[in-house]
């Protein structure tokens, strides 16, 4: 398929929450949806927006601002540490500790 007959990911009338990740050369946010271009105008770079589509052109698309919203909070797949779990003493105890310390690794008598 040739970017000719692509369609825009978009149609007029729809809402999406988009983050402006830049503004253009008349001062309209830009933001992407799927690698398609959307200017909003009214809005500054790093804001997170619910927009209206109102206008899709072949090569990008034309939005207004409908709402400011909370950006989602992306969860870590990292764990979480505090400074108090940090500098918590070690356990005493070893784990391995119950394990006797043989050279016959596991062989039978």
């Amino acid at each position: 398929m040739n970017e000719e007959d692509r369609a825009a990911p978009v149609n007029a009338g729809e809402t999406y929450d988009v983050s402006i990740d830049a503004v253009g050369e008349k001062g309209d946010g830009i933001a992407k949806i799927k690698g398609f271009v959307l200017f909003v105008a009214g809005v500054k770079k790093g804001d997170y927006v619910k927009v209206k589509i109102t206008k899709v052109l072949k090569n990008v698309g034309f939005a207004q601002m409908v709402e400011k919203v909370d950006r989602p909070q992306r969860s870590s797949k990292f764990m979480t540490v505090t400074q108090e779990e940090l500098q918590k003493p070690e356990e005493s105890e070893d784990k391995y500790s119950a394990y006797e310390d043989t050279d016959d690794f596991g062989e039978d008598e």
